[in-house]
């Protein structure tokens, strides 16, 4: 992602996705999709795209959180690539326990399921018989509730799309990758003229504490988004190290520091 920010800055425009219909649920892939940390790690890895520079697309169910669905056997899948894949596995002698657990973390159906509208028996997607099962988590994961609450992934992601047409930083300006070696922290400068907007992820379980480089740092900065209520509504101001607590994500506005 980084490599295509660089390449395409003012050469060509990036289209922006985390997952379709070939990739499994991204909140279970790379996020943590447990109802402990569903909505926190969803909208942590939907503020990191949201702020690169290009055009950011959003698949259906990602703007819930929604996550993986449940495949315990071959049988409950449509996918004719994981059905394909089970079969030869299993006739090469594979461990059908290994090909299942393959298929289940990162098989196409898992992206496929209709879509939960509500909790009711078929998620509001029809009265009849669906390609796919409905979403085992519909009761929890749907779009009314999601709509109803105001800390849901789907009003992060309003936010977010409302804030990429406030500011001219977040369309034009270059992208400068910050840390790009940390194992936790996914963090980037976009840059125009003065002006900074700095993304700072914590894409990671456990808290992970830092200092702010020069590079970093900003003058008058104002907070525009956190997915944590009680976040800070400063970083800067020679504080010291700074911590992120798990799947914690921000996007400061300032000028350069």
């Amino acid at each position: 992602m980084q490599r295509w920010q660089h390449a395409l800055h003012g050469q060509g425009w990036n289209s922006l996705y985390l997952g379709n219909h070939d990739q499994p649920r991204i909140v279970s892939r790379w996020g943590d999709d447990s109802p402990a940390w569903r909505v926190r790690s969803a909208t942590a890895w939907a503020t990191w795209l949201h702020g690169l520079q290009g055009t950011p697309y959003v698949y259906q169910g990602e703007e819930l959180g929604l996550p993986n669905t449940r495949i315990h056997t071959i049988a409950d899948c449509q996918d004719i690539e994981s059905i394909n894949f089970h079969r030869a596995a299993l006739a090469r002698g594979d461990d059908e326990a290994v090909v299942m657990h393959g298929i289940r973390a990162k098989g196409r159906d898992n992206a496929r399921t209709p879509f939960p509208w509500d909790g009711s028996d078929q998620g509001g997607f029809t009265t009849g018989t669906p390609w796919l099962a409905a979403h085992p988590r519909r009761a929890e994961v749907n779009a009314a509730l999601a709509l109803a609450d105001p800390q849901s992934v789907f009003h992060h992601y309003r936010q977010l799309i409302a804030l990429r047409r406030q500011h001219a930083v977040w369309v034009h300006g270059r992208t400068a990758l910050l840390w790009p070696d940390h194992p936790q922290l996914a963090a980037y400068v976009r840059v125009l003229g003065v002006q900074r907007l700095r993304v700072l992820c914590n894409l990671s379980g456990q808290p992970v504490t830092f200092d702010l480089g020069t590079e970093a740092v900003l003058a008058d900065a104002q907070l525009l988004l956190a997915n944590r209520p009680d976040a800070p509504a400063r970083v800067d101001g020679g504080s010291g190290p700074i911590t992120l607590q798990a799947w914690e994500a921000r996007i400061d506005l300032g000028r350069a520091g």
